[in-house]
């Protein structure tokens, strides 16, 4: 088990939030992901039992991607796509808002993840099969609060089958990642006061994995 702090924690949740905006808006305006971030902020959906947030995404290497896009999403300044996945990153956070007041629709969804786990492990040769189930999942559920969060990116990519059951799952998954980092103490209004502390915290934790 990883002894971290609390912000640690807080951040690298909130990195699976950010890894999943970051992935959206990469397979809505150019229909490629990386696979390496696709098949661990999947995968954090079925750890239902994590010893630590590290674990949640298999190790830290795991949501790199996601600390580096919240890195640069806190700075200063910013290019579209970063502007897009912050947009995407506090969508998902208040979706998850609209979802915790619902225990009937996390019931649905807890018991259909259970189920898409033993999928995942005994007869999916692919994420992709993984997402169609959990795509479904969340078409089913979440997508019938009253918010919804609207994708921008190129009609060819976002119209592609394959590519919107990726979007849908990577929703799911972001908002499992909202929901641990509001259960280890995260708040949107502290996340405005603590903003310089936590792009801090996300640099330190990639500097852990190497990266300069």
């Amino acid at each position: 088990m990883t002894d971290r702090t609390a912000i640690a924690k807080q951040t690298i949740a909130l990195s699976g939030v950010a890894q999943c905006a970051r992935i959206v808006d990469q397979i809505s305006r150019t229909g490629s992901y990386p696979l390496e971030f696709l098949e661990a902020s999947i995968h954090s959906l079925f750890s239902f039992d994590a010893p630590d947030v590290d674990s949640v995404f298999g190790n830290l290497q795991g949501v790199k991607l996601g600390l580096q896009s919240l890195a640069a999403g806190l700075s200063a300044g910013g290019d579209t796509a970063t502007s897009h996945q912050m947009r995407y990153l506090f969508s998902i956070l208040h979706l998850e808002r609209k979802f915790a007041a619902r225990t009937d629709l996390q019931t649905v969804v807890q018991r259909r993840l259970q189920h898409a786990s033993y999928k995942a492990t005994h007869f999916a040769s692919h994420v992709n099969e993984t997402c169609h189930s959990v795509a479904a999942i969340y078409s089913d559920t979440l997508s019938t609060l009253s918010f919804r969060i609207k994708i921008l990116g190129s009609a060819q990519h976002l119209q592609n089958t394959t590519n919107a059951e990726i979007i849908r799952a990577l929703l799911l998954a972001g908002v499992r990642s909202a929901f641990l980092w509001r259960q280890l103490g995260g708040r949107r209004w502290k996340l405005a006061f603590n903003r310089a502390e936590v792009r801090s915290t996300a640099i330190q934790l990639s500097r852990e994995l190497g990266i300069r």
